[in-house]
């Protein structure tokens, strides 16, 4: 980890490739909500950030933010430490996926690059994390991942459940007992188009109704005809 980046730097980094890569904007407003700060307060760090030597942002008023490759390499590298850690809390500390994003969050800054490889050589060099997110690997390449939304599926489709993005422990244990989780496979047989709630079945299970605050934080894989 690059030591000269303080762990608000890192944070934003973080926060910007995780927006931008899901293909939504990096706003001030965007960034602000993520991060809980005030919009000021994200403009005047993207400025820092845009004016650094080499720039880790690209910026300009109104149009968001682009991470520069130094910028990139920087978020990538703090996106490691995280799910790293976090699958280490799982698999090594008997953590429950709804409970190692604020532990990770806490240690991604800190740890050495010795202990990140240690983890990863103990784990097996995991691809995914508890949430089946992708891991970036130590040579700082995001591993492909589909960002097809479990919402885009309509009835007749099916999908295997590839990562889910929501930190919100709550909702973890929601999607766990409806056996939401990474690698079940799910078929659409239902769409409301005036609520947008979608009805499916997890496989081996009973149909369910699901809105938009579940379908839009589901990745999933189509799975074409068989």
């Amino acid at each position: 980890m690059n030591n000269t980046l303080t762990d608000s730097i890192q944070d934003y980094l973080k926060t910007i490739y995780v927006l931008t890569v899901e293909g939504e904007e990096a706003s001030t407003t965007a960034l602000a909500g993520q991060l809980g700060v005030a919009p000021a307060s994200v403009t005047g760090m993207l400025q820092k950030l845009a004016s650094l030597q080499p720039p880790l942002v690209l910026y300009q008023k109104h149009q968001g933010a682009r991470l520069t490759p130094e910028g990139e390499r920087a978020a990538l590298e703090v996106l490691r430490h995280h799910r790293l850690l976090e699958a280490f809390l799982v698999e090594s500390l008997g953590y429950s996926w709804d409970t190692v994003h604020e532990e990770a969050c806490k240690l991604e800054h800190v740890i050495s690059e010795e202990f990140e490889q240690r983890i990863a050589e103990s784990l097996g060099h995991p691809e995914r994390d508890p949430h089946g997110a992708p891991i970036p690997s130590s040579e700082l390449v995001m591993p492909a991942s589909s960002n097809t939304l479990l919402s885009s599926l309509r009835a007749g489709q099916e999908a295997i459940i590839q990562w889910i993005r929501c930190e919100d422990a709550a909702l973890l244990r929601h999607l766990e007992n409806l056996g939401v989780v990474p690698g079940a496979r799910v078929s659409a047989t239902g769409y409301s188009p005036f609520d947008e709630n979608l009805t499916i079945q997890v496989e081996g299970q009973s149909p369910i109704v699901v809105g938009q605050a579940v379908t839009s934080q589901v990745f999933v894989e189509l799975i074409q005809g068989e």
